[in-house]
Order: structure tokens, then sequence, then C-alpha cells
């Protein structure tokens, strides 16, 4: 942190996406990890964000003799010369117009995944999950990789005080299959989409696109017990986890389906290492692999992210954690705003 914290800053953070926008205030004496207040809300609901924060604010009877001094928002797109729109909204956001609206003097908008890549530094042992130990290197950059609905990418980097976030759209560069499998599929989806990047086969929508490769060309893998339900899912993705977990009724059509995402997540984990130098960590977010950490387990995914050719040596060192905090894009939203504060 910066010389903000040598006194209590006030602020408040927000998680903003097309379906859900998150709320929550925290005070920078008593910690980042537990806020003073936190609420969702259905985005659709409302006319834009200010709406929203003023909605947030009576709900939870602010009381006066404690000013917010700051405010910053991650947000489900890009920021761009401090303005943002929202994905699958029609909220059009701008720094000085949210600060001037909800009154407060500094306001942030920030990548969510920028956002996200901030809470990294504040995060606790019991925060993650470790998938490989390795041999962290003091103020090494750090890499985040986040499978959710889409696949977000950020990475952190050591300036000498503290460790700064930046966003990266890597999610969207061209998929790289690593084997004749990977091949075929990508052939397949090249058929359905003009440009086939590691979000297709690497999110939500990967895992689907996935499961519908497998069914289409070995159909005597399918067990069945997912089949009915799928073609009929507004989300596939909790029945593909479920049956590719369970151990009693498992689905091998599932099981497959997991066993290629996690081994594409692996690779892509490693490039992303690579191509940042993260050897003080990569960190798995987003909302998919807490719910697959016995899949990550299992050793496809370590061999997938250490298979690097002349640099193999190098990715056995690098630290790999699964991010289990639920409020870990909150967090960072706050970090960011205690420590750069953007409006005047």
């Amino acid at each position: 942190m910066t010389n903000a914290d040598e006194k209590d800053i006030t602020v408040l953070a927000g998680d903003i996406g097309g379906t859900k926008t998150a709320l929550a205030l925290f005070s920078s004496r008593k910690g980042l990890g537990s806020p003073l207040a936190k609420e969702d809300f259905p985005s659709k609901d409302y006319t834009g964000l200010e709406a929203i924060v003023k909605n947030f604010l009576s709900r939870h009877d602010i009381p006066h003799d404690i000013p917010i001094d700051r405010a910053g928002f991650g947000v489900a797109g890009p920021v761009l010369n401090r303005q943002a729109k929202i994905t699958n909204l029609p909220w059009v956001m701008e720094e000085s117009a949210l600060a001037q609206n909800i009154g407060i003097q500094s306001v942030c908008l920030i990548n969510d995944l920028t956002a996200f890549a901030n809470a990294v530094p504040l995060l606790e042992e019991n925060d993650l999950h470790p998938i490989n130990k390795g041999d962290p290197a003091p103020g090494g950059a750090m890499a985040v990789v986040a499978p959710g609905t889409g696949l977000g990418e950020a990475f952190l980097v050591w300036d000498g005080s503290l460790y700064r976030a930046f966003p990266s759209e890597g999610g969207h560069a061209d998929f790289a299959p690593s084997n004749p499998m990977e091949a075929d599929l990508l052939e397949s989806l090249e058929s359905r989409f003009d440009h086939v990047s590691y979000e297709r086969v690497c999110s939500g929508m990967g895992l689907a696109n996935i499961h519908t490769y497998f069914q289409k060309t070995r159909r005597e893998e399918n067990a069945g017990c997912s089949a009915a339900r799928l073609s009929t899912a507004e989300d596939p993705v909790p029945h593909i986890i479920r049956d590719a977990l369970n151990d009693r009724q498992p689905c091998s059509l599932c099981r497959k389906t997991l066993s290629a995402f996690v081994s594409i997540l692996g690779a892509e984990a490693g490039n992303m290492a690579l191509k940042t130098l993260a050897t003080g960590g990569v960190y798995l977010g987003g909302g998919i692999p807490p719910r697959i950490l016995p899949a990550l387990e299992d050793g496809a995914f370590l061999n997938a992210f250490m298979r690097k050719g002349r640099m193999s040596d190098l990715m056995k060192t690098i630290p790999i954690h699964v991010i289990l905090h639920p409020d870990a894009a909150l967090m960072g939203a706050a970090r960011h705003a205690i420590t750069t504060g953007c409006t005047a």
C-alpha cells in the first residue's frame, strides 16, 4: 500500500456485470477482508450504476459521520479513456460523471479482471487452494487466469513498493491445440465460428463446446446421464461438472469433457506464465476452478502447464493456486481505489 494507508479511508467497491452488480463498503483501517456492508443487485432492474449506489447507501443507512472517500468499480468490459460500457447492458459509465452523480470525489473504473488481480496481494493462506507449491521468486510477476462465463486474464508487476495489476485480453488469443484431439476440436469449431479463441474452449461456453464436440464424434461414450438435461438446460455447465465428478454414477462423456477442459486450461495457464514470466505465481480465478478442484489435482492440469519444452524446468518452480475467496473482485476494486485514486 501507499501513504494512503496511514489514515482511515472509506471505500465503496463494486463488481459490475451484465447479470449482477455487487457493492460493498470497506474501511482501510479495518482491512479489506471484512466489508462494513455488502449486497448484490440484479443489474437489469436498474437504469444505471448511480441508481444502484443510491439504493445501496439508503438501504444500509450509512452514517453521515462516515464519509465515503473513494470508489472503485470493476467492470465486465474494456475501460478506455475513463469510460466503460457493460457487456449485455445499455449502461455507459464515465468516471467524472459518476463522481458528480454519487457524490464521491474519487471514482475509478477498471476492468473486472484487473480488479480481481488487485486482490491477489491481499489473499491469505485459507483463501487459496494450492495446485503446485513451486518456489516463488520475491517480487516476481504474477498471472491470473479466470475461466467463468468467459476467460479473463490479467497480471501483476512489482514496482518496488507494491504490486500493480494490469489488464489483458489474452483470453481472445488464438487457440493452439497441443494434441491430435485438440486439433480435431479446433477444426470442428472453425466450421462454427470465424475465430476460435481460448475463450471458446476454456470457459463456461468452452465446456459446452467441448461436450458438443465429443457428443457428435464419440457417441458410444455417452452414458446418457446428462444428455436429456443438457439439451434443454439454459446453462449446461453445472450438469457437465456434476456428472463428471460424480464417483457413484459418472458420465464418461462429461468426464472426457472435463478432462479435455482441464488440459487446455493447464496449457493456457502455462502460456500466460511464460508471457508474463510469472515467477511469483499463477492464480486461477473465475467461477469454474473452485468447483473442479478434484479434476485440477489429478495430474492433467500440471502436465499441460509444465509441458513447455526447454522451459519445463522453469515451469516446475512456478506456484499455482486456486482463488477461493468469494469477494476477491470487490477487495481488488477497493485496493485499486486506495492505492491509485482516480477522479480528482
